[in-house]
């Protein structure tokens, strides 16, 4: 896992004056599975589509297995498989033709009778596509990124509006690609399939990168501070929750207050009695350990939902 298959330096594309993405750089190594993590526009999918060969970038250099996308032609195309944002094929077509179109494009194929079986799609094989669930459709368009037996397979959003339990299933997939030592380059906006998922993940926003590193490697960014928590009866006096005995950063999000403590028991104890002091009320209060979600909280100023 040392030898980096997927390379962006640099990479910008615009649209107008839109800035989707600016100045985007890392590596994908084999064998490795590397997330694009942030939210809806950040420019996760447009890198992604410049890796495809989908989109022309503005400027900086990408490549995959030293190839570049817009320039290898049909050499490039065998090499990946992808899994699009949205995919969407003809109401009519059966599942089985779908795998035998697809699989009649590639010079290299493999068998589209153990993909059916792979990904649990035998009872489904002659049905056609407009009756298959948001779940099966996910499945049969994992098993379409496969059927050329791909070096890389880029996942763009794979679990985007799936229910839970079906994201779960999606999950075991990938994890059994992962097993398989696939080089698999997934975008998301989903806190825990990065961390599930993810052997390195970059967090993107705003068409930069804002930090790279394992999942353990950005949470201990917060390292020595702990996550609290809190909603109040009355919002905060401006800037009281900050100059609490230990808090290291405060922000409010909705109708709660996040604060990352680096003596946690001293700013409960010191929160407490503060509230009583000037008449306000504790309605919760919650403790965890740092997360994904709070590493991006303090890059950003924001959730990842937002």
């Amino acid at each position: 896992m040392n030898d980096a298959i997927v390379q962006v330096e640099n990479l910008k594309k615009s649209y107008g004056p839109v800035e989707a993405v600016r100045g985007v750089s890392f590596e994908v190594r084999e064998g490795e599975v590397f997330g694009l993590l942030g939210p809806n526009g950040a420019g996760k999918t447009s890198t992604v589509e410049i890796l495809e060969g989908l989109r022309t970038a503005d400027s900086g250099h990408v490549s995959v297995c030293g190839m570049d996308p817009h320039r290898s032609g049909s050499a490039y195309q065998n090499l990946f498989g992808a899994v699009l944002q949205s995919t969407a094929l003809p109401e009519k077509l059966r599942v089985d033709e779908a795998l035998a179109l697809f699989s009649s494009f590639y010079s290299k194929r493999r068998n589209t009778a153990e993909l059916v079986r792979r990904f649990g799609l035998e009872e489904k094989r002659r049905t056609f596509y407009s009756r298959l669930s948001g779940g099966q459709k996910q499945r049969l368009a994992l098993a379409l990124a496969l059927v050329n037996e791909p070096l890389v397979l880029f996942l763009d959003e794979p679990t985007a509006g799936l229910d839970p339990q079906v994201r779960r299933e999606i999950y075991d997939i990938i994890e059994e690609l992962r097993q398989e030592k696939k080089t698999i380059l997934l975008t998301t906006h989903y806190i825990e399939e990065a961390e599930r998922l993810c052997d390195r993940v970059a967090i993107i926003d705003h068409g930069q990168v804002m930090a790279m590193g394992t999942p353990r490697e950005l949470k201990e960014r917060s390292e020595g501070t702990t996550r609290i928590q809190v909603r109040l009866a009355r919002a905060a006096q401006d800037g009281a929750l900050e100059k609490l005995e230990g808090v290291a950063d405060c922000r409010m999000f909705e109708d709660r207050y996040v604060l990352h403590s680096r003596r946690p028991p001293q700013t409960i104890v010191a929160l407490v009695k503060h509230l009583e002091a000037i008449g306000n009320e504790l309605q919760s209060l919650e403790i965890a350990a740092p997360s994904l979600e709070d590493v991006f909280i303090e890059l950003t100023g924001r959730r990842l939902r937002d």
